[in-house]
């Protein structure tokens, strides 16, 4: 049984930081395509990041320079550090677990229809 389970977000206010975790259970992050996405009110899910098996990570412009996606495989836990957030960063933040050859893909897409994903953690920069 797959289980993802979010935690970490909140209020901040802009120019503050969040560091969302995920605990992953029934589905190894060592070996697998792992990310997370966003969905605010009345938008489109948005992938955020991803990470593949190796460590390698891929950012959606909107993001970038300012999240970080890193896993502890150990501990099986994905983690999406962000800095500098804006009031657009406002959403649901999902984590998501893929099959490997999904961090193949040159598109960060794919990450908002992973097979897996968790109940989501609220972010609200205000």
């Amino acid at each position: 049984h797959v289980q993802l389970v979010e935690s970490g977000g909140g209020l901040v206010q802009p120019g503050g930081s969040l560091r969302l975790s995920c605990a992953v259970s029934g589905y190894a992050t060592s070996r697998n395509c792992m990310g997370w996405f966003r969905q605010a009110p009345g938008k489109e899910r948005e992938a955020v990041a991803r990470i593949d098996s190796d460590g390698r990570t891929r950012y959606a412009d909107s993001v970038k320079g300012r999240f970080t996606i890193s896993k502890d495989n150990a501990k099986n836990t994905l983690y999406l550090q962000m800095n500098s957030l804006k009031s657009e960063d406002t959403a649901m933040y999902y984590c998501a677990a893929g099959r490997a050859y999904e961090c193949f893909a040159v598109s960060l897409v794919r990450v908002r229809d992973f097979g897996y994903r968790g109940q989501g953690t609220q972010v609200t920069v205000s």
